[in-house]
């Protein structure tokens, strides 16, 4: 399976913690966790870590809905 999807299947889940960096830069940029969330599901990944310090991690692009 790909990263991507197991992302998808985890957010869906309710399984993804966002770490404390993202949720405060996402607060500062007004960006709601909803379109974390449609980012996602249209994204991909363009880089993964997955011996990143905290635990597995990547960095994802994708577009939220209209």
């Amino acid at each position: 399976m790909a990263l991507i999807e197991t992302i998808r299947l985890k957010f869906a889940a309710d399984e993804i913690e966002l770490p404390r960096h993202t949720a405060m830069k996402s607060l500062v940029r007004n960006i709601a966790v909803r379109e974390i969330r449609e980012a996602i599901e249209t994204g991909e990944v363009i880089e993964a870590y997955p011996n990143d310090k905290y635990g597995p991690s990547c960095l994802t692009f994708g577009h939220k809905r209209q």
